[in-house]
């Protein structure tokens, strides 16, 4: 079982940053890829970003390319989400997730242990 709790969510105005972040228990992180989706409302999970096990491999969702970035520091058991130049269309309920699976993934079904999610707002 991990647990993992997501923190760094706000309000922030259109073109703002912030930094995700999300902190998980268990003395295997690092042998788990890392996800983070979000959920507009009214709409369904959508992947925003994957990282792999040791970090030298990342995906994004073509919304986000080039304005966010994921990271992570095996050592504190935390992955990271940078989100620059913001939307109000990247307002929504942000989550990370981790994947148990050999493969790193963007389908939501690869993904095994989620957090509460963090609220972000971008207001316009």
């Amino acid at each position: 079982q991990v647990q993992l709790v997501e923190s760094g969510g706000g309000l922030v105005q259109a073109g703002g940053s912030l930094r995700l972040s999300c902190a998980a228990s268990g003395r295997t992180f690092s042998r788990y890829h890392m996800g983070w989706f979000r959920q507009a409302p009214g709409k369904e999970r959508d992947f925003v970003a994957a990282i792999s096990r040791g970090g030298s491999m990342s995906y994004y969702a073509d919304s986000v390319k080039g304005r966010f970035t994921i990271s992570r520091d095996n050592a504190k058991n935390t992955v990271y989400l940078q989100m620059n130049s913001l939307k109000s269309e990247d307002t929504a309920v942000y989550s990370c997730a981790v994947s148990t699976a050999q493969t790193m993934g963007v389908r939501i079904p690869l993904y095994d242990y989620w957090g509460q999610g963090t609220q972000v707002t971008v207001s316009s």
